[in-house]
């Protein structure tokens, strides 16, 4: 019976070294794959920020690109030979480059909101009103000639040329003064 104690023993003995070592060996395994995973890791974010790095240069050259694109037409816009406005259906002015204002007599920042109208004279008003109604009506370019005029004085004659485009159905006009060319 002694033997059979000890023989148990050691048989239990026996295996506890045994998970011993079996342990020994699993924390080694796991210290390998933990220092695997945490080098894929490494790997993968550093493969990511280079990834943003060059995504982030494309948008900079992008925004640099429409920067550049936005100064060419604001120049163009601003600064055109012709006026240009955009009117809403009531026929208020939304926006109006520089000459689009000089044409009209005043500054740019106090005709916005203004009633375009306004500024047609009273013997243009039922002609400006009929292209502006076919503006609306159809879908294309219409054109017509007015006479502006502010608190009875004429300013100008004038060539007007409108479409309607977009969601909002804001009328864009052009407006070229041909006052030098009627004598």
């Amino acid at each position: 019976m002694n033997k059979e104690k000890r023989n148990f023993t050691d048989d239990q003995m026996l295996r506890r070294n045994a998970e011993e070592l079996l342990k020994k060996k699993q924390d080694k395994m796991d210290k390998l794959v933990v220092e695997t995973d945490a080098i894929k890791l490494l790997h993968e974010l550093q493969v990511h920020q280079i990834e943003l790095e060059m995504q982030n240069e494309e948008l900079i050259q992008a925004n640099e690109t429409a920067e550049t694109a936005l100064k060419k037409y604001t120049m163009l816009y601003d600064f055109a030979p012709m006026g240009y406005y955009t009117l809403d259906p009531n026929g208020n002015i939304c926006e109006l480059n520089f000459t689009g204002a000089e044409i009209l007599g005043d500054k740019r920042f106090s005709l916005v909101n203004s009633n375009f109208k306004l500024f047609i004279s009273e013997d243009s008003r039922q002609v400006f009103d009929r292209f502006f109604s076919k503006v609306y009506s159809k879908k294309g370019k219409e054109s017509c000639e007015v006479k502006l005029g502010y608190d009875g004085s004429p300013l100008s004659t004038v060539y007007i040329e409108g479409v309607v485009t977009g969601d909002d159905r804001n009328c864009l006009l052009s407006i070229v003064d041909i006052t030098g060319f009627r004598k």
